[in-house]
């Protein structure tokens, strides 16, 4: 994996029109960003078209990135995440009933296949967030791993959509300032 640094460099060539460098950009983020897509879609042949629109809007907006907002990661995560959550809200056939498994809070600790295979950087971001309170960390993983709207996460924990969205926002600074970003 490339560091962060290494990635702003990429992309700001890609901005310039460097095929060279996105095809780098794409061999270094496919697997991170396939697995968030794959995690809220669950499908994959959705989820690889949604990686495919991903990378055509990495492509369009690289020159609208910005290191001083967001790590590059976790802005081409965003991209990714925000177009699957769509797909998602748009599949309104299928209700929560009939795929109760759906409202599942996510797990506390992954499985240990999965523990085996961290990242450094991942075991950093699971500790910043072990450090929220209870009901803090089981938002974040239902709304950034899961991929709930903040609607859903107002229905979940009773409180108006406004306090989710600054629950979340209070709770990404902690997460952020606990990384050291």
């Amino acid at each position: 994996m490339l560091t962060p640094a290494e990635l702003v460099g990429l992309i700001g060539a890609v901005a310039q029109g460097d095929q060279a460098a996105f095809e780098r950009l794409y061999v270094a983020t496919r697997a991170k960003l396939f697995g968030v897509v794959l995690r809220i879609l669950r499908q994959q042949d959705i989820a690889e078209e949604v990686i495919q629109e991903t990378y055509v809007k990495i492509w369009n907006r690289a020159g609208q990135f910005n290191p001083a907002l967001s790590s590059p990661i976790t802005w081409m995560a965003s991209i990714a995440r925000n177009r699957a959550i769509d797909i998602v809200r748009k599949k309104t056939e299928v209700s929560i009933e009939e795929e109760p498994q759906a409202m599942e809070v996510a797990g506390d600790s992954p499985d240990p296949l999965a523990r085996r295979e961290m990242t450094e950087e991942l075991k950093r971001l699971l500790e910043c967030i072990g450090r929220l309170e209870p009901d803090r960390q089981r938002l974040v993983l239902l709304a950034y791993y899961n991929g709930w709207s903040r609607e859903q996460l107002a229905e979940k924990f009773a409180v108006p959509v406004n306090t989710v969205k600054t629950w979340l926002r209070r709770s990404m600074l902690d997460i952020r300032a606990c990384l050291g970003l």
